[in-house]
């Protein structure tokens, strides 16, 4: 079963994405806390990079019992925090 039982755990599902960001881009604690939904991901964080953005698919899947299909990863996903959160919750409740 996965890491978070996906029924109601839609702030669940966002914790997890902020630790995964944390722990594979080695952000601060406090920094990743303050992302909302507009915060930009992808061009700027440095830390997000093209290897990264792979460790972090694997990790979200593992965390959260998920299969991240190639095809379903574009730029828009990891375009700003609130895309990244809503494909995690729409992965998880599928």
């Amino acid at each position: 079963m996965s890491e978070i039982e996906t029924s109601g755990a839609s702030d669940a599902i966002e914790t997890v994405v902020r630790q995964v960001l944390r722990d594979i881009l080695g952000l601060s604690e406090d920094q990743v806390a303050g992302f909302d939904r507009d915060t930009e991901l992808f061009g700027a964080l440095p830390e997000l990079d093209s290897m990264a953005v792979a460790g972090l698919l694997t990790e979200m899947e593992d965390r959260l019992g998920i299969l991240i299909e190639d095809d379903e990863v574009d730029g828009e996903l990891f375009e700003n925090f609130g895309n990244l959160v809503d494909f995690a919750r729409a992965k998880a409740s599928a």
